[in-house]
């Protein structure tokens, strides 16, 4: 087992030890089987690269850095530099338990984030996917304004049991879709009429056009 960072800059050098390599070349090298259809392990890739760098915060809610502050992100690209599809940030917590924005999963597992582009395009294989240089971010006073309004709105409509405006459509940056493995997998929620209610449990994700900003901002 990988021993967590002591520090950003210990943390940042094993991640510039592993860019330029394919995911296949790393699984050899560190003994780790790889999936043949990520379709049903739509997490390996991150959970991957964070059993490389020492993450040890698991599932819990917090950075996968704890004793840094510092979150985790792998991010497919294509070789554009173009995200290519949207990043999970966190559940949606639909019981509405009564959380600010400073206190939320969302504003301290983004305050700092280490990004890890992976080129990922449709003709490479899962083995042939290459990691990028990390990219150590922190969002600038407009961009966390946009991530906290797009949150307090999403919190809002939930207290109000408004969970079908909770569609693709709904954040300027931050996005709420449906995370669950089918359907039938329901949670409890704030109802319109303050009663309990079941619904799809759903999480929070960073739109590609906000982290395309942020790739370009700091890489260029």
């Amino acid at each position: 087992m990988i021993t967590p960072p002591s520090s950003e800059q210990e943390l940042l050098c094993r991640a510039e030890r592993i860019a330029g390599k394919t995911l296949g070349e790393l699984a050899n090298t560190y003994a780790s089987q790889i999936p043949s259809n990520l379709l049903f392990e739509k997490g390996w890739v991150g959970q991957f690269c964070e059993k490389l760098l020492g993450a040890s915060a698991g599932s819990l809610p917090e950075p996968d850095f704890p004793q840094l502050g510092i979150e985790l992100k792998t991010i497919p690209i294509d070789s554009s530099g173009r995200p290519l599809e949207s990043t999970y940030v966190s559940v949606v917590p639909m019981s509405a338990t009564g959380e600010t924005w400073e206190t939320s999963v969302v504003f301290h597992k983004l305050s700092k984030v280490l990004w890890l582009p992976i080129m990922s395009e449709k003709p490479l294989s899962i083995e042939q996917r290459v990691v990028g240089m990390p990219i150590m971010w922190q969002p600038n006073p407009e961009q966390l304004e946009l991530i906290r309004m797009d949150w307090e709105e999403a919190l809002e409509k939930i207290m109000l049991g408004d969970h079908g405006a909770l569609n693709a459509k709904f954040g300027e940056v931050l996005q709420v879709r449906p995370k669950a493995a089918h359907s039938r997998v329901l949670t409890e929620a704030v109802g319109p009429e303050g009663h309990t209610v079941k619904t799809l449990p759903r999480g929070f994700y960073l739109r590609p056009s906000f982290t395309q900003n942020i790739l370009r901002q700091l890489t260029y």
